[in-house]
């Protein structure tokens, strides 16, 4: 946790490199607490644990621009590491972009709190985390003769940090999470094994599923025995909700102030212009309360707000920040997404799975890649084949390609089943005329 020390170290940091040349200066204090626990079938085969206490300062000198970190964060030792760090900064080329953000665009706290800190963290004792742990696995263990092996992992932390800059700003945060996940692998009549996983997160150590969750694993993996190839063609597409970001994240991407810039952007100069179906509507909601990604402020201090990223497939805004701003001669946005919610359509994932004849559901992407520019793309998927409303022949090894703004713009229905434990709250996600490559 942050304490008062720290607070005063980042603020001493500030005025001590301002007055040995920074004309500008922004620094945080990080803290981390971490463990994580990892079984493999009825041994204990990981234990770590970890803490973390970390001065980032970032050195804006004479229009040069360096960053420097160190987890000593004693005044003595200090002293000399801001000292190299301004010298090294003045050897660095010059760069009038590298500014601080306008002070008007920072966050001014209000004293609401976004209730992102379990606060039974350090109550929760080690033993019921690593009991919670082996009975993951033992939930299956033995309980069907094609199981190879059984691995659970579970990891939790706590972080917080202190940012402040010399022109202003000044912004604390705290949050916690809890993961459990569970990866199974199953023997088949050939040489590959059938292999698959399941998992859950939470802020929060009360709201973390403690049950089940490798039983959907099994379920996954028995689901993949008898994979093959079918013919190639143009299919519907089902996405389901732990897939659908595969897709979106390259779109997010070229939304960023960097591609943008440098021009390595299939969505440059298309503000305003229609990018999708009209059934897509895509909000960054920044400000939910015990969900993760939510934040007052981003890595800048800029205030997070609400904001429309595609309104009925119209491309409404991009994630610039000052410094490609600056370069771009542009006005900032905000530097990243925080959380990114789709509106939803009316019906679940198997509802989405009756209404289509002649199909491809992708459980799992393999490889493959996107080009920035052009957004042209080819993956490798896996999934079943879908007859007549109904999922029958598991298929791997096939590729889907075409162009990322075409593939949007055949965005045919949306699910109302988006996974909550997540920044990206995406549901399942139908498109057509999707172009497979199988046999």
């Amino acid at each position: 946790m942050i304490t008062k020390q720290h607070k005063e170290i980042a603020q001493w940091s500030i005025e001590f490199a301002r007055q040995n040349g920074c004309q500008d200066a922004r620094v945080s204090v990080i803290t981390a607490q971490n463990n994580s626990f990892e079984y493999r079938d009825t041994q204990l085969d990981k234990l770590q644990q970890s803490t973390e206490n970390k001065l980032y300062i970032e050195l804006f000198v004479d229009n040069k621009y360096g960053s420097f970190s160190t987890n000593k964060i004693e005044k003595s030792e200090l002293e000399a590491f801001l000292k190299s760090g301004i010298a090294s900064t003045r050897y660095l080329s010059e760069d009038k972009f590298r500014q601080l953000p306008d002070p008007k665009r920072y966050y001014k706290s209000k004293g609401n709190d976004l209730d992102l800190y379990d606060k039974s963290f350090d109550n929760v004792d080690t033993g019921i985390k690593l009991e919670l742990a082996k009975a993951t696995v033992d939930e299956i263990l033995g309980t069907n003769e094609k199981i190879i092996s059984v691995s659970s992992y579970y990891d939790d932390g706590v972080g917080a940090e202190y940012m402040i800059a010399s022109n202003g700003f000044e912004g604390e945060t705290v949050d916690s999470g809890f993961n459990i996940s569970v990866s199974v692998s199953l023997k088949t009549d050939g040489d590959a094994r059938a292999e698959s996983y399941w998992y859950d997160s939470a802020v929060y150590w009360n709201d973390l599923k403690k049950g089940g969750i490798a039983k959907v694993a099994l379920e996954r993996a028995l689901r993949k025995i008898g994979q093959k190839k079918i013919k190639s063609g143009k299919y519907s597409m089902l996405l389901d909700n732990t897939t659908a970001s595969r897709l979106l994240s390259p779109m997010i991407s070229a939304m960023y102030g960097v591609s943008l810039q440098q021009k390595n952007s299939f969505l440059l100069d298309k503000l305003g212009q229609k990018i999708a179906s009209d059934k897509l509507t895509i909000k960054d909601t920044p400000h939910l309360k015990r969900s993760f990604g939510a934040r007052w402020f981003d890595g800048e201090g800029v205030a997070t707000q609400g904001r429309v990223i595609i309104d009925k497939g119209i491309l409404n805004t991009y994630f610039i920040d000052t410094y490609n701003a600056l370069k771009m001669e542009t006005t900032p946005t905000i530097a990243s997404p925080s959380i990114i919610q789709v509106a939803l359509g009316n019906k679940n994932f198997d509802q989405l799975l009756q209404s289509v004849q002649n199909g491809i559901w992708v459980t799992g992407f393999n490889g493959g890649n996107s080009n920035s520019t052009t957004g042209d793309f080819s993956f490798g998927i896996e999934g079943f084949l879908i007859e007549n409303g109904m999922a029958t022949t598991p298929i791997s090894e096939m590729n889907i390609t075409g162009n990322l703004l075409t593939l949007w713009e055949n965005l045919v229905e949306i699910g109302n089943d988006p996974r909550e434990n997540s920044s990206w709250r995406l549901p399942s996600l139908l498109f057509g005329d999707v172009n497979f490559s199988g046999l």
